[in-house]
C-alpha cells in the first residue's frame, strides 16, 4: 500500500512551488514514462498497476484505486512516475531559438516544447512569467520531448538585450511570411494567448513576421500560439 508521506509528496508536487522544492516532478502515462526512463533524465519513483519492464529499480506495484488517488487526471494510464528535476544548463549564444512571452497555457507550452524538439529547435527561452514546464500539463502535452530540449527561464528583456541574432516577432500586422528570406540564426518571439508579445520586448525586436490569412471571409481574429508557432518554425526550417 502507498505510504501516506508518499502520497503526500506525489499531490504536493501538483503545485510549482513545492517542485521547486524538491526537485521532482511527476509523469503520467506509459508511453512518456517509457520515453524519459531511455533519456538522460533521472527517475525518483514509478507506480504502476500492473509489472511493466521498464528495467525501473524503483518501480512499485499499486492498486488502480490507489492510482486515481494519486494521479492529477481523471483518466490515470496505468503508472505515474517521479523524476528529478534537471540541472539547468547554459544557453547557447548562437542558433536558432524559440522565446516565450509569458505564455499562459499549460497545453501551449507543452506542445511548443514539442514543436522545437519535432523541428530540432535546441534551445527554448521562456520569460519567467511563463508557466512552468514541469506542470502536469505540460509533461504531458510534450509527449517526452521535456527531455530534449533545454528549456531556460529568463528576464526575456535582459537576454534580449544581449544577443546579437536577429529577434523576430509574431504579429497579426507584420511582414508576409511567405514573402521574406529568413535566417538560420535568430530569435522567434511568441507572445502571449491574450496580449501577444509584451511592449517592453517589443521594442527589441528587429522585425515583426505574420502568417497571412487565406480564408475569403478573414473573420477569424487570431491562431493559437502553438499552431502559430508550428507554421513559422517550419517556414524558419526551409532558410
Amino acid at each position: 500500500m502507498l505510504s501516506k508521506s508518499q502520497i503526500k509528496l506525489i499531490t504536493c508536487l501538483k503545485q510549482k512551488k513545492y517542485r521547486q522544492q524538491h526537485g521532482l516532478f511527476v509523469v503520467e502515462g506509459i508511453k512518456t514514462i517509457k520515453e524519459l526512463l531511455q533519456s538522460n533524465l533521472v527517475l525518483h519513483t514509478l507506480y504502476s498497476t500492473e509489472s511493466l519492464n521498464f528495467n525501473a529499480k524503483a518501480g512499485i506495484l499499486i492498486t488502480e484505486a490507489e492510482l486515481k488517488r494519486i494521479s492529477f487526471f481523471k483518466t490515470p494510464n496505468k503508472s505515474l512516475a517521479i523524476f528529478e528535476i534537471p540541472k539547468s544548463k547554459p544557453i547557447e549564444k548562437d542558433g536558432f531559438f524559440v522565446a516565450l512571452d509569458a505564455i499562459g497555457d499549460p497545453g501551449n507550452l507543452g506542445t511548443i516544447i514539442r514543436l522545437c524538439d519535432w523541428f530540432g529547435i535546441k534551445e527554448l527561452v521562456c520569460s519567467k512569467e511563463t508557466v512552468d514546464c514541469y506542470n502536469p500539463k505540460v509533461i504531458q502535452a510534450t509527449m517526452g520531448s521535456i527531455a530534449r530540449v533545454n528549456i531556460s527561464y529568463v528576464d526575456l528583456n535582459d537576454f534580449l538585450k544581449r544577443t546579437s541574432l536577429p529577434i523576430f516577432g509574431a504579429y497579426m500586422d507584420g511582414e508576409n511570411v511567405y514573402n521574406m528570406e529568413l535566417p538560420k540564426k535568430g530569435i522567434l518571439v511568441m507572445g502571449n494567448e491574450a496580449h501577444g508579445v509584451s511592449k517592453t520586448v517589443e521594442n527589441l525586436i528587429n522585425k515583426k513576421i505574420a502568417i497571412p490569412r487565406f480564408g475569403d471571409i478573414q473573420a477569424t481574429e487570431s491562431l493559437n500560439v502553438a499552431t502559430a508557432t508550428a507554421i513559422l518554425l517550419s517556414e524558419f526550417s526551409r532558410a
